[in-house]
Order: structure tokens, then C-alpha cells, then sequence
């Protein structure tokens, strides 16, 4: 159990922590509840199975992993857990949505997104997957 919550007395992984949590709160809002322009789970669940052949469970797995991530990431509570499931998430989007764009956001003019931001998102999860939560979060109390 300690190596779930085992962490550094670390500012750097609080930055990390929070950084992500700002990001997934934006793209979980989209996706899980139409906030910010996005689709809600529904359209965006639907639209993953048309266009990547994602199973719609594997697509609420996902949509889920990325909302609800967000208040455990901000108290930093089951840090590595949620690292997990957000590393597994932004892997399949690399692979399955973006790898084809090439590198940069912007497509390389094409018409997609690249895996450049994907890729800052996958790094700063597996960072915390491996680090935990860093001081300041509830399984560095935890830990002690």
C-alpha cells in the first residue's frame, strides 16, 4: 500500500500535479459535459467508436479517468493510480488519434492535431506515475 502513496517532499511534482489537473479539468468539462464547446459523453464517446473504432465502455473508461482525475490530482490523493489511467488515456490518443498528424500541433498544415500536445500531457502523467503527488498532497501524509 506505502508504494501507492510513497512520494517526495517535492514542490516540483505540486507544479506538475496542478498543471495537469487545470488541463484535464478543460478536456474532462468537454468531454463529460459539453462544457468549453466540447461534445459531452455521448458525442464524444460516439465520435471516438466512429472515427478511432474505440469500444463506447473503453470511451466512458476514459472520459471518466480524465474528470474525475482532477479533484484527486488537485488534493493529490491516489496520485499514481490516476497517473496510470492518464498515461494509458494519452497513450491511446497519441496512437490512435494524432500519431498521423505528425509531430506538431498544428498538423504540419494538415488537417488534425500532431502529438506534440499529447505527448507534454503523456510525459508530466508518467512523471507523476513514477515521482507520486510531491509535498503538499494527501498521500505524502499518507506516506508518513
Amino acid at each position: 500500500m506505502n508504494a501507492i502513496f510513497q512520494t517526495e517532499p517535492n514542490l516540483a511534482f505540486v507544479v506538475l500535479r496542478l498543471g495537469l489537473a487545470v488541463t484535464f479539468f478543460a478536456h474532462g468539462s468537454q468531454h463529460l459535459f459539453g462544457w468549453l464547446g466540447g461534445r459531452g459523453i455521448k458525442g464524444q464517446v460516439t465520435n471516438w467508436k466512429e472515427k478511432y473504432h474505440i469500444p463506447v465502455w473503453i470511451g466512458v473508461i476514459g472520459v471518466l479517468t480524465e474528470a474525475l482525475s482532477v479533484p484527486a490530482m488537485v488534493l493529490g490523493f491516489l496520485v499514481r493510480p490516476l497517473a496510470l489511467g492518464l498515461v494509458i488515456f494519452t497513450a491511446v490518443a497519441l496512437f490512435k488519434g494524432h500519431w498521423e498528424f505528425g509531430f506538431f500541433l498544428s498538423g504540419g498544415g494538415r488537417k488534425g492535431m500532431g502529438i506534440e500536445y499529447c505527448l507534454a500531457l503523456f510525459v508530466m502523467a508518467l512523471a507523476l506515475l513514477v515521482g507520486g503527488g510531491g509535498a503538499l498532497s494527501i498521500d505524502y501524509m499518507l506516506s508518513r
